[in-house]
């Protein structure tokens, strides 16, 4: 993730650029990052992963993919997950919807320049909102996922899938995914290209 050369932005001063940018940026702490562009096979997976929950949500869940901004408030962080759901009434930030504060479930599809922050400081930012159960982050260049699950307020405990016939168990929203249905029509051949 680079940094744009801006100088210290607000929360308040950030989103009203980004409500009329053309390209997507993510903010924290003052500081803006541009977002780079999706691969194939990053939008594959999203787009499977989107497919695969829709049929299995309860009327009162719903999911938002790429587009949805999330506020860490806390830690003065903006950013755009790969898929969001929330059920229950969605907590927006103020002014619009188009700023989600309560996603029960967070969906990040990691490539080798996004493994590590994905893994760790941005998993630590979304921690803190309590609001979330579930944290999953799914591979974009081998088969491979890892599932954290809140088990308390501090503890999460993780599982990890790596065959086509795992079964990935988002048990806060009541749905399940087959990990061979993520990586439906994805060809690692050519990832490699990418």
């Amino acid at each position: 993730m680079a940094s744009n050369p801006n100088p210290y932005l607000t929360p308040e001063q950030y989103l009203e650029i980004e409500r009329q940018a053309e390209f997507r940026s993510e903010y924290h702490d003052g500081e803006t990052f541009a977002m780079s562009g999706a691969t194939e096979t990053h939008k594959l997976i999203v787009w499977n992963c989107v497919a695969r929950l829709d049929s299995q949500l309860r009327d009162n869940c719903r999911a938002f993919a790429t587009d949805m901004r999330v506020c860490v408030d806390s830690a003065r962080l903006y950013t755009y997950p790969d898929l969001t759901v929330v059920c229950g009434e969605p907590a927006f930030a103020v002014g619009r919807r188009d700023t989600l504060l309560n996603p029960q479930v967070i969906v990040e599809v990691f490539s080798p320049s996004t493994e590590a922050y994905d893994r760790g400081q941005k998993f630590r930012y979304y921690r803190a909102l309590p609001s979330l159960k579930h944290y999953l982050l799914i591979s974009s260049q081998a088969m491979y996922a890892e599932l954290f699950t809140r088990a308390s307020e501090e503890d999460w405990l993780m599982t990890t899938a790596s065959r086509p016939e795992d079964l990935v168990k988002l048990d806060a929203i009541s749905a399940e995914l087959r990990l061979g249905d993520l990586y439906r029509r994805v060809d690692f051949g050519a990832v490699q290209a990418e």
